[in-house]
């Protein structure tokens, strides 16, 4: 019967799972038209504007660059890309990025050791605080050793830790690696064994990038230069570090990667093995400390959610500034209904009128606090408020394209700068995928002490 009761549950979750994806993959699919649809307002938006066509250009730039064209790549590389290893890493918008060169053996203790050593700098996370401070140090050329990388995608998760050597006073160019961490018992195609597996490429500039159009680094074509340089650099620090090469672990090819930047490899995968380099008790804390950073990363508010909830709010503050405005002219916003001529109402007809009117007027609040309660759950991490709101901006955004597709007025920037874009902006950041992943991620219910007793009771021992 308890089996019976089990099986149940868990076939209502996966349905549950699976209606979940299908509504998530509609609204990306749908958040994606939109933005389209936005970028043309954008740019026609632009030619009536004057001297600020250039202002009303960047903004062009900016929608296409980090909203149109990664949403539109992020649908169709679901589509064509493999998603298992195929000896390449992967941008946050599912292109093919820099190739895996390096594969190591040992702890993140006797990796972060041996790097340390080797003379490499580990990268700082990517925050706000960390991408102003990078803006900043290749703008004003200032040096910045721990600088972030972006951050490149193996086994469905970014790179667990990166290493970098900056080349003095260039900081647009720097050597870096990227790690991950192997899943338990995987092995490389051939069987053979591996913890971490990396990807080490040079920046040799700052520019933009071929498939998206975004400011990115652009990466000097002949990674095995820099797989060479990691590999000499490790070997020089005489810290017990050893190294095998598979040979042909993969065919040589020409490529390009997330960035559009052209790669060359001969195939071989150098093997490092670090298991014989000695860590005393501060590296184990680092790699502890590091690994406690990625849990409550994981567990971290995505910024795609944050920034929806903040679009919501200005949606909820704009709303609230139109209310109190109306009441504290209402005698003024009342009249103005009334003498419309195209209204010609009757003496009778006006007091009808007037509580139409403050009806109206006190469901547009309850809806606005309604609104309100749906941003802070989404905020919150609630999956069926997330839902929601972007069912709800969806909802105004498909009213506004029927009405602007059947000769109704044209819809701009100036006129709904706080409508349709951000009812596209509400609905693009909270189905992306960061947004729904953070939403739908599984919740420990009551303390740790009561999933304990009902772990033990589930299973007894025997």
């Amino acid at each position: 019967m308890a089996e019976t009761a089990v099986t149940k549950t868990r076939s209502a979750t996966g349905r549950r799972r699976s209606t979940n994806v299908v509504v998530d993959n509609l609204f990306f699919v749908f958040g994606g038209a939109a933005v389209v649809w936005l970028a043309w307002i954008v740019l026609t938006e632009s030619f009536s504007w004057g001297w600020f066509l250039v202002a009303f250009f960047v903004l062009f730039w900016v929608v296409v660059a980090y909203l149109v064209l990664p949403r539109l790549h992020r649908i169709l590389t679901s589509i064509y890309v493999p998603d298992y290893f195929i000896g390449r890493a992967r941008t946050s918008d599912g292109l093919l990025g820099d190739p895996i060169n390096l594969a190591v053996l040992g702890t993140e203790a006797q990796l972060d050791k041996a790097m340390t050593e080797a003379g490499w700098t580990r990268a700082d996370d990517v925050t706000l605080r960390t991408s102003w401070r990078i803006v900043a140090s290749t703008l004003l050329r200032r040096s910045y050793d721990e600088a972030p990388v972006s951050p490149l995608f193996l086994f469905g998760h970014q790179q667990d830790v990166a290493y970098q050597q900056e080349v003095r006073g260039n900081p647009s160019k720097r050597h870096h690696v990227r790690f991950w961490r192997c899943p338990e018992g995987w092995l490389l195609p051939g069987g053979h064994n591996a913890d971490w597996l990396a990807a080490g490429t040079f920046d040799r500039s700052v520019g933009f990038s071929l498939f998206t159009l975004q400011i990115t680094h652009k990466i000097d074509a002949n990674t095995d230069v820099e797989r060479d340089h990691i590999v000499s650099t490790l070997m020089d620090a005489r810290i017990g570090v050893d190294v095998e090469v598979i040979e042909d672990f993969s065919t040589g090819y020409h490529s390009r990667n997330g960035g559009g930047d052209s790669i060359e490899t001969d195939g071989n995968l150098p093997v490092i093995d670090v298991r014989a380099v000695p860590v005393d008790a501060a590296a184990i804390a680092v790699a502890d400390q590091a690994d406690a950073r990625r849990a409550a990363r994981a567990e971290d508010r995505p910024i795609p959610t944050s920034l929806g909830f903040l679009l919501m709010l200005l949606r909820t503050v704009a709303g609230a500034v139109f209310v109190a405005l109306t009441v504290i002219d209402w005698r003024q916003f009342v009249q103005a209904q009334m003498d419309d001529p195209a209204a010609a109402l009757t003496a009778d007809e006006k007091p009808i009128v007037q509580l139409v009117l403050v009806v109206v007027m006190a469901l547009f609040t309850v809806g606005l606090l309604f609104y309100l309660l749906l941003a802070i759950l989404v905020f919150r991490g609630s999956n069926w408020a997330r839902i929601a709101s972007m069912s709800y901006s969806s909802l105004l955004i498909i009213i506004s394209a029927i009405d602007f597709f059947n000769g109704g007025p044209q819809v701009t920037l100036h006129n709904n700068v706080l409508g349709l874009p951000l009812d596209i902006l509400v609905v693009l950041a909270l189905s992306s995928q960061r947004s729904r992943l953070w939403a739908r991620r599984p919740r420990p219910r009551g303390s740790r002490a009561s999933r304990t007793a009902r772990a033990s009771s589930a299973h007894p021992a025997t």
